[in-house]
């Protein structure tokens, strides 16, 4: 039985860590000497056979007790058995993970594996689910929940204007206006939904966990570190991203490196030639 499904609230597991007070850039070595934490969130740009390489690498390191995996929903990560995780081809038709659409298994497969024994969790929900939560908001989706886990209390502007500035880039200008705000809703729920696996999956295996995510989910300020200050503050988070190019600006993590950049075709290529 995995308890705490249903809602964002913790049992206390308290502690300190050493972390940063500002961003640290580390090379891919230091992965295997990250300071302990109750949770480890291991950002990723999807497409790249490095990021999976490194995230791989961590969770052995830290001997993670539990994944948490942004690519799954509860009712997958159920599916699997140990007899499956000994083939990554069962593994991945047992998922469905090629119908999903998410990258090659291949490059996901050693995670699952990493650590023998661990305990797997899906942070991700059904898409009916998020589709309620474009036309209802986060909030309405997440129910008696949402006050908990930090989606009763609207965006200021500032932080509003960000947010839509990343959903633009991330659909290279081809969203129009009027999704912008829904499409920032999406992923508020998105961050809850997988802060709420993670306290899960924490309260089962008393961690480390280690969540594999994009690192828009991974940010400090408002992925779900974010939801995880209102929801769990006592969890000690360490968060990571992965990058193919210094960042413009402070980077919301604790910890990030510059990996080379993945070959692939032009990713906005399907949604601007119209």
């Amino acid at each position: 039985m995995r308890p705490y499904l249903r809602s964002c609230a913790a049992a206390g597991f308290l502690a300190a860590v050493s972390v940063p007070a500002a961003a640290e850039r580390i090379d891919t070595e230091d992965l295997r000497n990250l300071p302990p934490a109750d949770v480890v969130i291991l950002g990723e740009l999807h497409d790249n056979p490095a990021h999976h390489v490194n995230q791989a690498a961590a969770v052995a390191a830290i001997g993670a007790k539990a994944l948490v995996f942004e690519m799954l929903t509860d009712e997958q990560a159920r599916r699997i058995t140990p007899a499956l995780l000994k083939s990554a081809t069962e593994l991945e038709r047992a998922l469905g993970w090629t119908e999903a659409g998410w990258p090659p298994f291949a490059m996901y497969y050693p995670m699952f594996v990493a650590v023998e024994g661990a305990a797997i969790f899906g942070g991700a929900r059904d898409r009916d689910v998020v589709r309620r939560a474009v036309s209802e908001g986060a909030a309405e989706v997440m129910g008696g929940s949402a006050e908990v886990c930090g989606l009763a209390v609207s965006l200021d502007d500032g932080e509003q204007v960000m947010r839509e500035a990343g959903q633009i880039e991330a659909h290279c200008d081809a969203l129009p206006e009027d999704m912008l705000s829904v499409m920032v809703e999406a992923q508020r729920l998105r961050d809850a939904a997988l802060a709420r696996a993670v306290i899960a999956a924490h309260a089962e295996t008393g961690g480390p966990v280690a969540v594999i995510t994009g690192n828009g989910h991974a940010r400090a300020d408002w992925g779900i570190p974010h939801a995880l200050d209102h929801a769990a503050p006592e969890l000690r988070v360490l968060t990571l991203g992965q990058f193919e190019s210094l960042p413009d600006e402070e980077s919301p993590y604790d910890f990030w490196l510059v990996t080379e950049p993945a070959e692939r075709e032009d990713p906005c290529a399907a949604l601007t030639d119209r």
